[in-house]
């Protein structure tokens, strides 16, 4: 991986994370919050996506399922903890 690839994803990390904090509770996770819920959330989205025969080939579409995966990610974490 090469050190702009790994700043991109690093990047779409803090932003999904960003969002997602917006989405769940209104305010975001701090800035290793954000990537590491990113982060995470781009692997699940990926993943659970790709279980679908639906792939990203932009930043925009990966952002998008990191997004989405970050929320499910947010969810299952409130879920385990009730």
């Amino acid at each position: 991986m090469s050190l702009t690839s790994f700043l991109t994803f690093l990047l779409i990390g803090g932003l999904a994370g960003w969002i997602t904090g917006l989405i769940t509770k209104g305010k975001g996770f701090g800035l290793a919050g954000n990537v590491i819920v990113g982060i995470v959330g781009a692997f699940l989205g990926g993943f659970c996506l790709g279980l679908l025969g639906i792939s990203a080939h932009s930043i925009v579409g990966q952002l998008i399922f990191a997004v989405l995966g970050s929320v499910l990610f947010v969810w299952l974490l409130g879920f385990i903890r009730k």
